[in-house]
């Protein structure tokens, strides 16, 4: 396994521990000593190589399909970057609340996730857009039309 392949499936052992809210020491708490800190540890910054079989096991404890702790597996699913789509804040903030309300809540919890507060633009993915048509109860296309029709989206936005 090259080194940098091993930092790389070090890093998503690392990601999926810490979604799940692991530390080192938890996890061996949680599998009761079966998995060591330390070799835990190892595995994620790629200083020690971990075999087939204990990748499997360590997906079966974290409760993942193996697949989610291979990055090259992981880029190749996914496929190409999702297009991103550049909301106006300032057009945004001179709507009225009752049509723009969610959207301006979101954006300012992805302003201040993000510490951006330049106050013109921000730009959110498709999945970002994806949620807003959930809480719109609209199609992601719909909300997409609705967005440019209220100027807060660019004419020839669309989503991918």
């Amino acid at each position: 396994m090259s080194e940098n392949y091993a930092r790389a499936l070090g890093a998503r052992l690392r990601a999926i521990r810490a979604q799940q809210g692991l530390s080192l020491h938890g996890i061996e708490a949680k599998s009761d000593g079966r998995w060591k800190a330390v070799v835990v540890g190892s595995y994620e910054r790629g200083d020690r190589a971990v075999t087939v079989a204990k990748l499997a096991e360590l997906a079966e404890f974290y409760g993942v399909p193996v697949s989610e702790l291979l990055p090259d597996a992981r880029s190749a699913r996914r496929g190409p970057a999702t297009p991103k789509l550049k909301i106006d804040l300032q057009r945004l903030g001179e709507l009225p609340t009752h049509l723009a309300g969610p959207l301006a809540r979101y954006a300012a919890a992805i302003q201040s996730q993000r510490g951006d507060y330049n106050g013109k633009v921000l730009t959110i993915r498709a999945e970002d857009l994806r949620s807003l048509a959930v809480i719109y109860d609209m199609t992601p296309e719909d909300l997409t039309e609705q967005l440019v029709r209220w100027g807060v989206l660019p004419e020839g936005s669309e989503l991918h």
